[in-house]
């Protein structure tokens, strides 16, 4: 799954976790070692990591609810909890995206930030299974209110990645939401 013990939050986690729910449960999808785990744990969210890598995870029970699932290769170690947010980065396994999806609570953010296809141009992964195809995203969110949506290339290291911040509607919200961007 992800290995970053010595990079920082992703920018666009950081950006649009304001979005979620002052105080709220976060889940951390393959969250490796735990860049955002801590990070969102230091702006007061109660957060949920989950990995297969029991290594990576080591340190992190101090500070979250730490699970250690297969979750491509097993059962879903979840089942019927509900978040204020799941966020995912540089994972894909597309089997998972109805369980994510069933993990939102009412009002819930999803946050995800993976490699598109042209990254095999730039470097790994180079595998299709592991690369989103032009417009994916969208068509994955495509229940829920999208806030932000990007599709390109950045640089430093070069990658090629799409990205979202989506909030699933509320049956209680009687008025429309301003999100803030």
């Amino acid at each position: 799954m992800n290995n970053h013990s010595d990079s920082a939050a992703s920018p666009w986690i950081t950006r649009f976790c304001s979005l979620i729910r002052p105080g709220g449960s976060v889940l951390d999808v393959a969250c490796g070692s735990g860049r955002h785990v801590r990070e969102l744990h230091a702006r007061g969210f109660c957060v949920t990591g989950i990995d297969r890598d029991a290594h990576a995870l080591a340190g992190l029970g101090t500070i979250a609810e730490i699970v250690t699932a297969d979750i491509e290769n097993g059962p879903w170690p979840l089942p019927g909890r509900r978040f204020d947010a799941v966020i995912t980065t540089n994972y894909l396994w597309r089997p998972l995206w109805p369980r994510l999806l069933d993990s939102l609570a009412d009002g819930g953010v999803l946050l995800y930030e993976t490699f598109s296809a042209r990254q095999a141009e730039v470097g790994r992964p180079k595998r299709a299974e592991f690369l989103l195809r032009s417009g994916e995203l969208l068509a994955l969110a495509a229940g829920l209110h999208t806030v932000a949506y990007e599709d390109g290339f950045l640089g430093n290291p070069d990658r090629f990645v799409q990205r979202i911040a989506a909030v699933k509607p509320s049956s209680a919200q009687a008025q429309a939401i301003r999100y803030p961007l």
